[in-house]
């Protein structure tokens, strides 16, 4: 964060030498005359006397105290500089930026579940976009008070109240408490209308929410896991691809997938022959007492080579093999 120089500095100007400040402040310091005002992209800059707001400036550039900023003041409009009578004020700079913020639950939130009487624990993470949205707001409830404010301060003030939103939220209109995720943009709305109301309170802004995942216990996972495995067993189509994922996974890279679906492919093979040659065996030896009985030389019901039925033809409708 900037300073002046010195006490009696030619120069007011705040450097934001460090990431996620809000606002900045600096007090009891002597203006002397000729001292200049550097405001810079992103910035206001609050001029306060006695405690009391006496200007506030929001386009950046390099201003003269004397001609620039006393002239707009409340009060002090007719200040004039003397030889020993420095003006005595205190300026705020405020951080106009929108800024991003990460956060997470510091504890598992258990919430009601069925099957679960102790409930389930959860954790959450995700973003948050802050912004000062109400001057006088801030001055009256922070400033005065603080010499900088910070948007880990923000943060703090975020994760007290952020369990109870969660629950909240999430236990409305009967969510799927295994699946939160699906409903995760809703979730972060309805959080963010809160804390912003909240918020707002002390001069700042909530401009956006977030959560990017829940993390569920590990036997959680594994149960989900499993469901879906058994879930997509009776899919010979789905078993197939989940036999390649899975090979891919452990590693076998092209070469085991192709051996796995090869493997698949050979055992329905072989099922489908035993299948006909059940078939036939079964065709072929309800046809003999009738062969002997009757010396037709009748043909067997099925084809010997595909299974096609033969309706008694020489020679088999599908595949052209000769039957007898």
């Amino acid at each position: 964060m900037g300073f002046l120089k010195n006490q009696f500095s030619s120069v007011i100007e705040w450097n934001e030498t460090r990431e996620g400040i809000i606002f900045y402040k600096f007090q009891n310091q002597e203006i002397k005359k000729g001292s200049r005002l550097i405001i810079r992209p992103g910035q206001d800059a609050i001029f306060l006397y006695n405690g009391r707001v006496e200007g506030i400036f929001e386009e950046d550039g390099d201003y003269d105290i004397e001609s620039d900023i006393i002239p707009f003041l409340t009060t002090l409009k007719s200040f004039k500089f003397g030889f020993s009578t420095p003006l005595r004020a205190e300026v705020l700079f405020i951080n106009t930026k929108e800024m991003l913020m990460k956060w997470g639950t510091k504890n598992a939130i258990n919430l009601p579940a069925p099957g679960l009487p102790g409930g389930m624990p959860i954790r959450a993470f995700g973003t948050f976009n802050c912004k000062i949205v109400e001057h006088d707001v801030l001055i009256e409830k922070l400033a005065g008070i603080r010499q900088t404010y910070t948007v880990e301060d923000v943060k703090e003030r975020i994760i007290a109240s952020l369990d109870q939103l969660l629950m909240q939220w999430i236990s409305r209109e009967g969510r799927d408490m295994f699946n939160l995720q699906a409903d995760a943009r809703n979730i972060a709305k309805g959080i963010e209308s809160d804390l912003d109301m909240d918020m707002r309170k002390i001069g700042i802004g909530i401009t956006g929410f977030a959560i990017e995942s829940f993390s569920y216990p590990e036997e959680i996972k594994k149960m989900q896991e499993k469901a879906a495995a058994q879930s997509m067993v009776g899919d010979v189509g789905k078993y197939t691809q989940m036999a390649a994922a899975d090979s891919m996974g452990k590693g076998g890279g092209g070469s085991h997938m192709a051996a796995d679906m090869v493997g698949l492919q050979m055992g329905m093979a072989m099922g489908q022959q035993m299948v006909n040659q059940m078939n036939l065996n079964g065709n072929s030896n309800a046809g003999q007492p009738q062969q002997a009985g009757t010396g037709t030389g009748a043909g067997p019901k099925f084809c010997p080579n595909c299974g096609t039925p033969t309706t008694g033809s020489k020679f088999c409708g599908n595949c052209g093999n000769q039957l007898y």
